[in-house]
């Protein structure tokens, strides 16, 4: 099974759910990766940045979900969560790869293999948005199809 996952920027839940059927691609700057568990790297990311278990960050109900219109079957939009933006908008070049590395090695404890160089491309291009995110009044979203 292949997986989009684009991360955008939006101004606000609402425009970010007018995206779901369609997605970002010419409404919102986006990144696009693919085949990943998006849910949960966004709370193995989260946990990683502040040492929180993945239970932890699971209870605080991370990721938030903006719209899911096909219950499940279709595309959704997720919403980053304020720490997470925050904590990849200030982390500097190396606690990304440190991050990157811990995640790769989450990863590798449950079966799964992953490029180190693609978790760390994955990563810093998330924080470039975070730190777009910054510096206005955007949010961070992730539509997943």
């Amino acid at each position: 099974m292949s997986i989009v996952i684009k991360f955008f920027v939006a101004p606000d839940a609402e425009a970010a759910a007018a995206v779901a059927e369609g997605g970002p691609d010419g409404v919102f700057e986006s990144l696009t990766f693919g085949n990943f568990d998006v849910e949960e790297a966004l709370i193995e990311w989260e946990g990683i940045f502040t040492g929180r278990s993945f239970e932890e960050v699971l209870d605080d109900d991370v990721p938030e979900t903006v719209v899911d219109p096909d219950d499940g079957e279709g595309p959704l939009v997720l919403a980053v969560s304020g720490t997470l933006r925050y904590a990849l908008c200030t982390a500097v070049e190396h606690r990304l790869a440190e991050v990157s590395r811990l995640w790769v090695a989450e990863r590798a404890a449950d079966g799964e293999v992953f490029d180190p160089e693609i978790a760390v491309w994955i990563l810093n291009g998330l924080a470039g948005l975070a730190r777009a995110v910054r510096e206005g009044d955007e949010n961070l979203y992730c539509w997943v199809a």
